[in-house]
C-alpha cells in the first residue's frame, strides 16, 4: 500500500494536536476534523479501489457478508440478504474464509474510525482538553487499523491464489 498523502497529514496534525491547549482546540477544531476527513475518504477510497480489482467470486463472498451484517429485521435487508447468498452460494469456501477474515479487518477499523469520532463529539461538548488528546490517539490507532484492512483486501486475491 502507498502512503497516502491525506493520511500522513492527518497523523502529523494528531500527533501535533496531542498537545495543544484547549485555546488552540478550540481555535482549530475545524481545521483538525477537515484533515481527519479528507485522511477517511482517502483510506476509504483506497479500500475502494482494491475491492474492485477482486475476482468475482471474492466480491461475492465479501458482499453476501455485508449483507448478512446489514440485517436489521427490514423486508429490504432481507432481500438483499437472500439475493447475496444465493449469488455466493457456489463459491468455494476457502473463498469465503479469506472474505470473512477481511471483514472482520473492516469491521475492526470501523469500530476504530466511530470510537474516535465519538470521542472527539464528546469531548467538545464537554470542552474536555484530556477527551481531545484521547480522541488524537485514537484517532491514530484508527488510521493504522484502516491501513491494516487495506493490506489485508491487498492481499486477499494472492492469498487465495496460494490456496487453489
Amino acid at each position: 500500500m502507498q502512503k497516502l498523502h491525506d493520511v500522513e497529514e492527518a497523523r502529523a496534525l494528531m500527533s501535533e494536536a496531542h498537545g495543544w491547549s484547549l485555546w488552540k482546540w478550540l481555535t482549530d477544531k475545524r481545521r483538525v476534523q477537515d484533515v481527519a476527513d479528507r485522511a477517511t475518504s482517502a483510506l476509504a477510497e483506497s479500500r475502494k479501489r482494491i475491492t474492485r480489482s477482486w475476482s468475482d467470486d471474492l466480491k461475492k463472498a465479501y458482499n453476501e457478508l455485508l449483507a448478512e451484517s446489514a440485517l436489521d429485521g427490514d423486508a429490504v435487508t432481507k432481500r438483499k440478504y437472500a439475493k447475496a447468498k444465493t449469488d455466493a452460494e457456489n463459491v468455494d469456501p476457502k473463498i469465503k474464509a479469506i472474505a470473512r477474515r477481511v471483514k472482520e479487518f473492516d469491521d475492526e477499523a470501523h469500530r476504530a474510525t466511530t470510537d474516535a469520532e465519538n470521542t472527539f463529539a464528546e469531548a467538545e461538548s464537554r470542552m474536555s482538553i484530556g477527551m481531545a488528546r484521547e480522541g488524537t490517539q485514537k484517532a491514530l490507532l484508527s488510521y493504522d487499523l484502516r491501513e491494516k484492512a487495506i493490506r489485508k483486501a491487498e492481499t486477499a486475491e494472492r492469498t487465495l491464489a496460494a490456496v487453489k
